[in-house]
This record gives C-alpha cells, structure tokens and sequence, in this order.
C-alpha cells in the first residue's frame, strides 16, 4: 500500500496522556490510516512522501482555543505567530469582542472596541479590514473563502450582537428588553447553525474601548445571558466562553444558570489575578459544577500575563523623556546611539517623567527568554547589589542591542515571585490550557508561545517546583481543547482522526526572543517569536512548516461548527 505521508520511526504520544511508544504513522486523504502496532511500531508500504522521526516525539498538531484572529484572518494567511509554535487549529472571537453581525454605521465602534480590548491598533484594523459583510454568515463566508497555514474556527461574540441589536443603548450598557434579548438570542442561534463554534462574552473592567469605555456585555442582565444561551442550547450546538471579574453578586450562578438553560458546555478564563490564593474560589465552582454534571472548564495560562516594554514596543517607557521626543522619528538603532550619547540626561529624565512603579517586578526577558525569573534577578535587585540608582540600570537595559532590548513585567500568575500558582491551575483536572491571545496585544505581551512553554517549561526546564510529565502536557494541549470546543475530529494521533501532527526534537526545543516586525496592514507593528525544535508541522497531511519555516503550502480552512469524532469507533 502506497500512502500519502509517512512519518517513520518517533516516539508516538497519542493525546490520550498514555505513554509515548515508538511506532510509523501513516496518512492518506489528510486523515490519518495507520498507526504502527507491530512490537516494532513499523507499517508496511511506502509513503509518497516519509519523514524520519527517529529520535523525535510525534504528536497531534496543537488546539489553541484562545485566539483574537479575527481580523488578521481578513487579511493573511499565515496565522503567526500561533503556526510557529505547533498550533494547528486556532479558536478565534473570544471575550466576546469581533466584527459581526455588523451595520456600516457600527464600524468605527467595533474597531474602538477591538483597539482597547484587544491592542489592536485602530489604523491597522481601519486599513485591513474590507467589511465585506453584515451578518454572522457572511463573515464566516469571507474566511471560509481564504487559506490559512492552521485550522480556523469562529464564535459569535456578545458585543457586536448587542450593538446590533440594540443600537446606541447596547453599546451604553443599558438592560435589554425582552424583546431585544429574544432577537440577540435568535442572531446568536443563527450564527451558530451558520458555522460558528460557540457564543462568547466579556464581564470585565479590563476590557475597554479605546476611549476607555467598558465593553457593552460588561453589566449584562443575568436573563439576556441565560435567554441567549437558551437559544443557543436549542441548535443542539456550541460553546459557551465567558470572561468575567466575578465582581458581579451572583456571577457563578450566572454562568451555572446559563449551562442548564442551554445544555451546552462553558469555559471561563482563569488566573491569579491579585496575590494570594483567590482563585481557588473558582475552582471551587468548577467542581461544583463538573459534580452536578455540568460541562465547565476553565482556560488557564501556561505561564504569567506579562508585558514587554521597550523603545520598540507600544509600552515604552522613555516615551514621556524630551530627549527621546527628540530622536522618536529615527530608526530604533539609531534611538539607542543617540540617547545613549546623552546618558546622564535622559536618566535625569526618566526620573522626573517615568511613572511612578517599582522596578521590584521588571526583569531584563533575556536570549532565550526567562519566563520565571528570580526575585533577585530583577532591576530592582540587580541595581541594589551593583550600588547604582534602579533608573539608571532601567535606562541602560532599554538601550541595549542597539534598543531591540525587551523587559519582562510579569503580572497575572506571578504575585508570588514564581510560577506556583500556575502550576496549579494547569494541573486541576478541569482546566484546559488558553488565554495565549494570538493575534491580540501585538506591540506589548506576545503569549502565543504559550505551547511552547508547556513543553519546555513545565516538562523539562523548571527547577522551582511542580513539574509535569509530557503526556499529560500534550493531550491538555490537543485532545483536551480540541473536546473543550467539540472539536473532536482532532487532537489525537490514531486511525480515522484529522492528520495534524508535530515532530518535535525535545531535546532541541526552544523559545526565541521575541522580536517586532512591521507587517502589518498600514505598516503596523506587532511581535513575533519563534521556536527550534519543530522539525515538521502537518496539517491536514500537509507540512506546513519545518524547522521553523514555512513550506508556503496553506491546508488549513475555516471549522463550521462541532466536529464528530472520526476514531475507529465512530
């Protein structure tokens, strides 16, 4: 037998967070045939294509459920940098924040709420996006007829509903009526027939436009949450995904109340937001409800929120500093020589224009990249045992490499100095890995690297504490999101099931600095990372990438809707 690709002789790990076990796949038709049960894992027949995996880990392609690529897949094809990190399938129109169903007079709205919430420059969006359609469908119309290195799947968001629905009232927050919560329920209803994968909403103070009003969803009633997810439950179809502070009396309930209307299941994001242990409080709702038999989950980090700040980045912190209003116009190389040839000026600057934080909680990032850096490592500390102002360590860091230099503030997940809380998060029995945010904040955190940090990290580097064993890692990474949006079709390495795979070299597998590039619509700026250690990404049978570079093939297409699952025994 003659198959399409083989991949010959890698350690196999499945996605069911068994043991790996060195065996050949085959595929053909972008489906995986066979996967070698001989004691020496071989397939007979030949592939018109093999790769030799000896060595490596073979592993289903990457769900990255945590996506905001709702605009670039308007306009590229190359969904990066979630494709360079072993993502296959990405989930965009979280936090309930897109651009449809939508009315020309709505554009600048939804454009301000996406900048605000998401970091989306507005003339970026302005200049890429065509507004070639008004509803739902016609916006899955428009990425179904584009081609993508990965996967894509869209979701209905709350916010453009509510505005389209409810006018100038929605977007002011003002209670829906009943009637108007019947027409959001039946726009969202028929978003999902029309092939989007779940309906999404935002309930936090976070989220704001960029003229810094909250998002529309932020006070939403309990019965337009419950009435939308009503409709939704009567497709038979869908997820739920709520964002939300749980500063809202009741806001458990909500999200409980919203599962039984529907029957559909809900993830909810995450994190350690303030020091101590109050996210507990929130698992403790997920095993309330995972015990009534409710289908929760909850996205959490593989590492801490943080955000990157230099000369280049959207977060620089000379930008208030007259010397550098002085040089803001010249090329970053260019920045650095100059401010560095007045040295003793612009630290004297800094003091009197920086705001006022503490440099407790900055790090230099590094080449390659620390993600849970020492308290000691920080500017702070540093600055404190070389005898000299924390200033001015702070400026000679930011006009390092030539100004390319990044620094680390990590936030959410890292009150305590470590990655602890985290680890637990990660390991609870229903959470599922996201909140990476492909395609969002792109001049200040770059978290969809987050895949790469589960394998390396957590597996491999970590000396601080909890570490986890890398089959539990890749099927959380794979099988587990791919069920958590019902994707199943995905997410494991076995016969019937879609060929997205990995070849990853573990021992080779590493995270590079991020960097900015300039490519996007209006010459915006965004930042990139990269990785070593994929050795080869398929999609749909495709490669896709290897060794980091794209091979210019784009199997990847838009996901209508739930998948079935495709194994042996379907």
């Amino acid at each position: 037998m003659t198959f399409d690709l083989v991949i010959r002789g890698g350690t196999v790990i499945d996605g069911t967070g068994g043991p790996g076990r060195t065996a050949d796949v085959a595929i053909s038709g972008g489906r995986i045939v066979d996967v070698g049960t001989a004691d020496d894992g071989r397939i007979d027949g030949g592939g018109k294509r093999e790769i030799d995996a000896d060595g490596a880990v073979v592993a289903p392609g990457f769900v990255d459920i945590h996506t905001h690529y709702d605009g670039q897949a308007t306009w590229d094809d190359r969904l990066q940098p979630s494709s360079r990190h072993g993502v296959t399938t990405v989930v965009a129109g979280n936090c309930g924040v897109g651009f449809a169903p939508v009315r020309g007079t709505d554009h600048d709205l939804l454009v301000e709420l996406m900048e605000g919430v998401e970091d989306l420059p507005g003339v970026v969006l302005h200049e890429g996006l065509s507004w070639e359609w008004e509803s739902i469908g016609d916006y899955l119309d428009a990425l179904a007829g584009r081609r993508y290195d990965v996967d894509l799947a869209g979701q209905v968001c709350h916010a453009p509903i509510r505005v389209y629905v409810m006018g100038e009232r929605g977007a002011n927050r003002e209670p829906a009526t009943v009637d108007e919560i019947a027409e959001m329920g039946r726009l969202a209803a028929d978003g999902i027939r029309a092939g989007a994968l779940g309906f999404t909403t935002s309930r936090t103070l976070n989220h704001r436009t960029s003229r810094g009003e909250p998002t529309p969803t932020l006070t939403a009633a309990r019965e337009e949450l419950v009435g939308i997810a009503r409709a939704i439950g009567e497709t038979g179809s869908g997820v739920l995904q709520v964002v939300s502070d749980f500063s809202i009396e009741g806001e458990g309930d909500t999200l409980l109340e919203m599962m039984r209307a529907s029957g559909r299941p809900l993830s909810f994001s995450l994190l350690q937001t303030a020091p101590g242990n109050g996210y507990r409080r929130k698992l403790e709702l997920l095993d309330r409800a995972c015990a009534e038999g409710l289908a929760m989950r909850a996205q959490v980090a593989a590492r801490a929120v943080g955000l990157l700040v230099g000369l280049q980045g959207s977060l620089n912190p000379l930008s208030r500093c007259p010397s550098y209003r002085a040089v803001a116009d010249r090329p970053i190389a260019e920045q650095a020589r100059r401010l560095g040839a007045q040295r003793e000026q612009v630290i004297a600057e800094a003091r009197e224009h920086l705001p006022r934080m503490s440099l407790a909680n900055v790090f230099d990032l590094g080449d390659p990249p620390d993600y849970e850096p020492m308290p000691e490592d920080s500017v702070d500390a540093r600055a404190s045992r070389l005898g000299v102002d924390p200033v001015e360590l702070y400026v000679d860091l930011l006009l390092a490499d030539d100004g390319r230099a990044l620094l680390y503030v990590p936030f959410l997940n890292y009150f305590d100095g470590n990655l602890d809380a985290a680890a637990e998060l990660l390991g609870h029995p229903h959470t599922v890995p996201g909140l990476g945010d492909g395609g969002a904040h792109v001049g200040t955190i770059c978290d969809a690297s987050f895949p790469t940090t589960l394998l390396t990290h957590w597996t491999r580097d970590r000396q601080r504490g909890t570490t986890f064993e890398l089959p539990f890692v890749i099927a959380r990474q794979t099988r587990g999101t791919a069920e958590a949006v019902g994707l199943l079709d995905r997410g494991l390495v076995a016969p019937g099931y879609k060929a997205d795979l990995n070849v990853i070299d573990m021992a080779a597998l590493s995270l590079d600095r991020p960097r900015m590039v300039h490519d996007l619509p209006a010459g915006g700026k965004r930042l990139m990372q990269d990785a070593s250690g994929y050795r080869h990404t398929v999609v749909s049978g495709v490669e896709t990438y290897v060794d980091g570079a794209p091979t210019g093939e784009l199997p990847g297409r838009l996901v209508r809707g739930e998948q079935p699952d495709r194994g042996r025994a379907a």
